[in-house]
């Protein structure tokens, strides 16, 4: 009995100091994101993208610049056009003034309960910002160089879509920070890009070129501000190399390998095992 009772003992012991030592602390929100929003940015070697993945958008502004020299082009616009004014099915509330922005608010507003996307809050906003001023750019020195008139004849800016430009900006700036997380991130992004594109068409702001033109310069604009940004940052910022991560909160560092350790322990009379790991 006394044996049974010794053997239980430490069993127990060994039980409640494995669960002690293997327990990870709980992370607080509040504080991922008190270190998130607050960390001051270190270099950025974990930004990535690539100049190929500028091509596709690239061909879409094409396509939009070369409706204005391709009658065949033209003429579907004014063909979707008709169909849309003809088989409205569209509210007449302008979403698309919200839709616009729901990516961008999306991914912050994850990012507020915890879903940390690939950049720190600093880090982002600092891409967004300079994805923004570019965009700013080059929708200003299109519409007033091309004078497109709009489809509602309401004046001659209709090129491109500056709706959509700003849609599709914002869903590949939630697809880049976010589909690390899950690829369903960029899906509701562009998702909600596409619907602005097709409200301008169907509210008659918009002709199809102008759309197609307005989401190839909104990825353009955020693929260029991803390709660049890292340049400029590690250009200003050159930490130390063991201060390179000190500040990147921990859900943005790799992960280490894992180590563990089985000692033998006594304590007030038990004998027992301790059992520890480091993650």
């Amino acid at each position: 009995m006394k044996k049974i009772l010794y053997l239980f003992v430490l069993l127990f012991s060994l039980q409640t100091e494995a669960q002690v030592a293997t327990d990870t602390p709980k992370v607080s929100v509040v504080d991922t994101l008190k270190k998130d929003l607050l960390t001051v940015p270190d270099t950025v070697p974990h930004l990535r993208s690539k100049t190929a993945a500028l091509i596709p958008p690239a061909a879409l502004v094409g396509y939009g610049v070369l409706s204005f020299y391709a009658k065949p082009l033209r003429k579907f616009d004014r063909y979707v056009y008709s169909e849309a004014r003809d088989h409205n099915i569209i509210t007449n509330t302008t979403l698309e003034d919200y839709f616009q922005y729901a990516p961008i608010i999306i991914t912050y507003g994850v990012n507020l309960v915890g879903v940390h996307g690939k950049n720190t809050f600093i880090d982002r906003t600092l891409i967004y910002a300079m994805s923004q001023g570019m965009l700013q750019i080059a929708m200003r020195t299109l519409k007033r160089s091309t004078h497109r008139l709009r489809p509602n004849g309401a004046d001659r800016l209709s090129f491109p879509s500056g709706h959509t430009a700003n849609a599709f900006a914002g869903a590949e700036f939630m697809a880049q920070e976010l589909s690390g997380n899950s690829p369903y991130y960029g899906v509701v992004g562009y998702a909600f890009a596409t619907t602005t594109g097709i409200f301008r068409i169907y509210h008659q702001d918009h002709w199809l070129s102008d759309v197609i033109a307005g989401a190839g310069v909104g990825i353009l604009a955020t693929k260029g501000a991803y390709l660049l940004y890292p340049y400029i940052r590690n250009a200003l910022f050159k930490p130390k190399e063991n201060e390179k991560k000190s500040d990147v909160p921990t859900e943005l560092r790799k992960k280490k390998n894992r180590s563990a350790m089985l000692l033998p322990s006594y304590s007030t009379g038990t004998l027992g095992l301790q059992f520890s790991m480091e993650f």
